[in-house]
């Protein structure tokens, strides 16, 4: 949930590709099913390794699906087109705001054996690349948020849930 430690610092890099981290990686994927959410990064978890899983539409509703280990967000140059939409988060169950985000983004990174990979979406799919990235470098969606804006949202979180 958001306020743990682990969601607000930059994640380590995997260096075992192992059974352990297809393992993680089953688990997330049904972490990430259980919560009905589109992504799921493991320090939502709890671990603070650099490994995300996805199953999410692009902006063609064609769903895709993967995972991806020590993931490096790139985006297009300045003047890329934006797209402003309402974004939540698994970590702030309940909560969302409208952040802009890149239309397309692309991830380099390593599969769960190592082996490079480049996933590249459009849409929500597009979100969904930079918003778990971001959670693996420590931010969480609303850190875009103006502190005002920021400190509404968690107001109304903190007081719809017992639990936190």
């Amino acid at each position: 949930m958001y306020g743990e430690d682990v969601l607000h610092r930059p994640c380590a890099d995997v260096e075992k590709f192992d059974s352990e981290l297809s393992d993680l990686i089953d688990v997330m994927f049904a972490s990430m099913y259980e919560a009905e959410g589109v992504g799921l990064a493991a320090n939502q978890i709890g671990l603070s390794l650099r490994v995300f899983v996805y199953d999410c539409p692009n902006a063609d509703g064609e769903h895709q699906i993967g995972h991806v280990v020590n993931p490096r967000l790139e985006l297009p140059v300045a003047g890329a087109e934006l797209d402003a939409d309402y974004e939540g988060c698994l970590s702030i169950p309940g909560q969302s705001a409208v952040i802009s985000r890149t239309a397309f983004a692309r991830v380099y990174g390593l599969d769960k054996d190592g082996n490079e990979i480049v996933v590249e979406g459009d849409g929500q799919m597009a979100r969904c690349l930079q918003h778990e990235t971001d959670h693996l470098d420590g931010f969480v969606y609303i850190d875009k948020l103006p502190k005002k804006a920021r400190k509404r949202l968690l107001e109304d979180f903190y007081a719809g849930n017992d639990e936190v």
